[in-house]
């Protein structure tokens, strides 16, 4: 009778372990849910209204660089540009869209580029690319966040 007990005892405090569960605590959670989320991506690019309208992800980004990308080749068509640089055909500039839809370009040169007067162009650009329509910015995880990309300009077409 004596080892039934002990027995008992012995299944009721080895037993006690099976519903003891450490549960994480919320730094280790989310420390978890952080290496988890993909930084480099967003769930939501940017977008107009005009694009809204597409039902696939795909197509709405397409939309958006393509649309985006004719506003600024219409904007920068005057001749400017073209008179001040003759040989500049294409001209790449970095878009950064803000959670708040603020956006602003920066042109993007080799590093080992003199040929060209880097501040007149970026005061050509700031004083261009003005008055866009709203963009929507893109969307992490349900929030609003800042997005960079470079896009290559055409200037001119021949």
């Amino acid at each position: 009778m004596k080892h039934y007990y002990f027995f008992l005892v012995f299944l009721l405090f080895n037993s006690c372990q099976y519903f003891e569960k450490q549960v994480p605590s919320e730094k280790e959670l989310l420390k978890k849910e952080l290496k988890a989320i993909n930084w480099k991506e967003v769930d939501e690019y940017p977008s107009f209204v005009d694009c809204d309208k597409l039902e696939n992800k795909r197509q709405r980004q397409q939309c958006f660089f393509e649309y985006l990308t004719e506003l600024i080749q219409d904007k920068l068509n005057s001749d400017t540009l073209s008179v001040l640089y003759p040989e500049l055909d294409t001209i790449e500039v970095k878009v950064t869209i803000y959670s708040n839809s603020k956006m602003e370009f920066e042109p993007q040169f080799p590093k080992d580029s003199v040929a060209y007067d880097t501040i007149k162009i970026d005061s050509i650009l700031n004083a261009r690319l003005v008055n866009f329509p709203k963009v929507n910015p893109a969307i992490k995880r349900g929030i609003p966040v800042k997005t960079q990309f470079i896009l290559p300009v055409i200037l001119k077409v021949e």
